[in-house]
């Protein structure tokens, strides 16, 4: 008799093992050697096609194509990614938050901006910076649990990230979401005001018609570990610029420091705010030598 093959999407991935939910069952599975040496190893949020034999472990033996992938945290076919970052404890930064975006609007997810911890600092002013930008964005308090109300009709029947830095509140705000996940949360570190890195896997989880990953939390030193993003492309990741392209006095024109380029008129006009215009131009500096076959 020959071994059952069915279909399912990677949950989990630890210890070396995948974890595949198909057909109302969770399959523990290896992945065939040939995907690490095509350097396509399988992906948490990848749907794949495994072998369910009558004795021993099962095998992952077609992943099917992606419709995107990130980098970091790593996962494919996502909808939504929900960038959290707070208020205060840790302080926000604003690079780590526009990475994220321009990783997210590259890929074709939409991107979710939740600013938690809106009761110890004044969230508005960031809260304003995205909402010009073009993104949802939320304000949260976990002494205010009703603000994350708004958040779970971004979420029904989607497969939704939540990523940002460490100590943000990830995990204590989706045990706020959803009752039933129970996930470990850390406290902030005084002395270093950041959080302990609680979360250590990817994992989907579902609800509401969909899935929902937590990841683990990063620090501004894993920015150089991110999704790095081609010259040419890079000002279509920016929302805010999209109505003002191809109206530069040169088509050449960079929108970093040239005369006649309408983005940085615009800039001056208070039309795109100044902080995500210097993410651009860090996020470009960091490329603009890069060949594509070094990345």
């Amino acid at each position: 008799m020959s071994d059952n093959k069915v279909t399912g999407i990677i949950t989990k991935l630890t210890g070396g093992f995948y974890y595949v939910e198909a057909a109302e069952n969770v399959y523990e599975c290896k992945a065939r050697g040939i995907f690490r040496k095509k350097g396509n190893s399988p992906l948490v949020g990848d749907k794949v096609e495994i072998t369910v034999p009558k004795d021993g472990y099962c095998a992952i033996e077609t992943i099917f194509p992606r419709k995107n992938k990130l980098k970091r945290p790593p996962l494919a076919n996502i909808d939504t990614l929900v960038i959290v970052c707070a208020a205060a404890q840790p302080n926000p930064n604003l690079l780590v938050i526009d990475k994220m975006t321009a990783a997210a609007v590259n890929n074709n997810m939409e991107s979710v901006i939740v600013i938690s911890k809106s009761d110890l600092a004044d969230s508005s002013e960031i809260a304003e910076i995205y909402k010009k930008s073009g993104f949802k964005v939320f304000e949260y308090s976990s002494e205010n649990p009703e603000t994350a109300n708004d958040i779970k009709p971004v979420l029904k029947d989607k497969i939704t990230a939540f990523t940002g830095n460490t100590g943000v509140g990830k995990s204590t705000l989706l045990n706020v979401l959803f009752k039933d996940l129970n996930l470990e949360t850390g406290d902030i570190s005084q002395k270093l005001g950041r959080g302990r890195h609680t979360t250590r896997t990817v994992e989907l989880f579902k609800i509401d018609g969909g899935y929902v990953a937590d990841t683990p939390g990063f620090s501004t030193v894993d920015l150089e570990r991110y999704e790095m993003i081609e010259k040419e492309q890079l000002q279509y990741c920016f929302p805010e610029f999209e109505e003002y392209l191809g109206m530069c006095k040169f088509t050449s024109c960079a929108h970093i420091c040239e005369k006649g380029c309408k983005i940085l008129e615009e800039v001056d006009n208070g039309k795109i705010p100044p902080s995500r215009h210097n993410s651009y131009k860090i996020m470009y500096d960091e490329v603009k030598d890069i060949k594509t076959w070094e990345k």
